[in-house]
């Protein structure tokens, strides 16, 4: 019973050892490739005019809000206190409509950014699949990611290239 019992544990180790022998594991510089994508850099250029624009017209109006504090400190001494609060409560109304277009602009740089990036990474990874697939790789793993394991294999960051015509 007892040899019976090794005799089955070694037929185990010897199996999941072919296993894990056959499986193909490779690494690819997803960010190299990404960065030579000429979409990519299409869409980063627009991202960046589009955030430069959005960011000169709210420190235009926050400038000119600005100067308005300062006209309104000069002159509050002059005011009676009806006029002060009003023009206190003028200075933050257009204070909070500022913040409100900040926020606005954000969310829309994040909704152009995933607009922009989702194809990108839809291409990136229907090209990984084609080079895995085409190569017989079982896995693909970034080799810049810090929590990668196991960095030995085939570098597939040509093969990916290819498939994307770069």
């Amino acid at each position: 019973m007892k040899k019976l019992s090794i005799l089955f544990a070694a037929v185990v180790m010897f199996m999941s050892f072919g296993v894990a022998k056959a499986q193909k594991v490779a690494t690819a510089d997803v960010s190299a490739i990404l960065n030579m994508m000429p979409e990519k850099i299409k869409a980063e250029e627009q991202l960046k005019a589009f955030s430069t624009a959005k960011q000169a017209e709210i420190e235009k109006l926050a400038t000119v809000w600005q100067a308005d504090v300062e006209k309104y400190k000069a002159a509050a001494e002059k005011m009676t206190q009806p006029q002060r609060e009003a023009k206190e409560g003028e200075l933050t109304k257009t204070q909070q409509q500022i913040q409100a277009m900040s926020q606005a602009a954000q969310k829309d740089f994040n909704e152009k950014s995933e607009a922009a990036y989702g194809p990108i990474e839809k291409r990136l990874n229907d090209a990984i699949t084609r080079a895995a697939k085409a190569n017989g790789w079982d896995f693909v793993f970034d080799s810049a990611t810090n929590g990668l394991i196991y960095k030995a294999g085939p570098d597939a960051t040509a093969a990916i290239k290819k498939e994307l015509g770069l």
